[in-house]
């Protein structure tokens, strides 16, 4: 169970610190007009579509005694970012980046921009605009951003080896215990661990679907 619980703290420090990274981002995606966004967005959904070995090398080579990373954390606290929790929250928030911005993107492009140009006009700030108009019409995209970033990141297996390694009670996450048992053909323990992230990836789901159906609200229905 330590792998479980180390795997749920790592999944909730990410999903808070990218919401934190996101909101601005997606926001500045959502209505910035420059030609070349494109680039920024290819960037950030590089984790889509590279394999997690691929970035986890890079990540390992940038926290390592060598990489810039590393060079500046060994200078900072007498040890490298590799093969520590907080490299894999840092490793962990690159690799899921896109699961979050790329929801909220989606949420603040689809509010009508008349009413934050309403808002503008009856003499809002774009601050009170944001806060008041904006963020209430995008609350299922904020639990969806949660919700994915917490899944993604409970699940990880490519990077999280690559980045931390296998050292129990740090490292040692419920994927990389999962494979353990399996190659220690341990199928009792491998089968509950992984009933254990069946279900939270069935309720996962299960909120995405919900929010995004309107099943559930924050405000009932009129």
């Amino acid at each position: 169970m330590e792998a479980l619980w180390l795997s749920i703290l790592l999944a909730v420090l990410v999903a808070a610190i990218l919401l934190v990274l996101a909101v601005p981002l997606a926001y500045w995606l959502s209505q910035t007009t420059w030609r070349a966004k494109f680039l920024i967005e290819s960037v950030i959904a590089l984790p889509l579509v590279l394999p997690p070995t691929v970035l986890g090398f890079y990540l390992l080579t940038a926290m390592g005694a060598n990489g810039l990373l590393g060079k500046l954390w060994m200078a900072w606290f007498g040890h490298t970012l590799a093969f520590t929790f907080t490299g894999l929250v840092v490793a962990s928030v690159l690799y899921s980046l896109p699961f979050a911005v790329q929801p909220l993107l989606m949420a603040f492009e689809g509010v009508d921009p008349r009413l934050l140009h309403a808002a503008l006009v009856l003499g809002a700030s774009r601050w009170r605009s944001f806060r008041q108009v904006l963020l209430p019409l995008s609350v299922p995209g904020f639990i969806t951003a949660a919700v994915l970033s917490f899944a993604h990141t409970l699940g990880e297996f490519g990077v999280v080896l690559m980045v931390g390694g296998n050292i129990p009670g740090v490292t040692r996450t419920v994927s990389i215990d999962i494979y353990d048992q399996v190659q220690s053909l341990d199928y009792a323990a491998a089968n509950r661990m992984a009933i254990a992230l069946l279900l939270i990836s069935f309720a996962v789901l299960s909120t995405i679907y919900a929010v995004n159906r309107r099943v559930w609200s924050p405000w009932p229905n009129r």
